[in-house]
């Protein structure tokens, strides 16, 4: 094939019957199921912090999130999480009494109590870090790593579509 046909051929849209499309639905289907099981957050637990339940690894990965923002509220915490503000609260104070968050006084407004996560709480998160990684380096440790650099590159532009798209159509969720 010359080069020219092999552009045009690499370029062209992807027709909604086009049999790839399936198999990317299916694929997203399966892997929508295994996140669901929450795999990696239950290895984390099992091994940094047996007692925590998945609700507390939520609330841990919001205050993460959220910090570089600006102070964590437990209100935003619910918002964020969607769920009830007492909820939230309640398992922030778990959290609390586990040494994985702690409240303070906020320095904008010394009337607001903030969330921040404790050397305990970033502890967990580099465990739960070091069981993604784990994973996903057992998942890979047979490919080639010109295989590894092409997937990661066009997954990140997938989960980045997918993302776009989404946003652009669900205007309450909140990033």
């Amino acid at each position: 094939m010359n080069e020219t046909l092999t552009k045009i051929l690499s370029n062209r849209r992807v027709e909604p019957d086009d049999e790839n499309l399936p198999r990317i639905g299916r694929s997203m289907a399966r892997m929508r199921l295994m996140t669901g099981r929450r795999l990696i957050g239950r290895l984390a637990i099992q091994s940094a912090a047996p007692g925590l339940e998945l609700s507390h690894l939520d609330v841990l990965d919001a205050v993460r999130r959220a910090e570089p923002v600006g102070e964590v509220t437990v209100g935003m915490i619910a918002e964020m999480l969607r769920i009830d503000p007492s909820r939230a609260s309640r398992v922030v104070a778990e959290m609390v009494g586990r040494n994985v968050l702690r409240r303070e006084a906020s320095q904008a407004d010394a009337r607001r109590i903030v969330v921040v996560i404790t050397d305990a709480g970033q502890a967990l998160l580099a465990e739960i870090h070091a069981q993604k990684m784990a994973i996903i380096s057992e998942i890979v440790s047979d490919w080639p790593a010109a295989d590894v650099e092409r997937f990661a590159t066009l997954f990140e532009r997938f989960i980045t579509g997918y993302e776009a798209i989404f946003l652009s159509r669900d205007k309450d969720t909140p990033g």
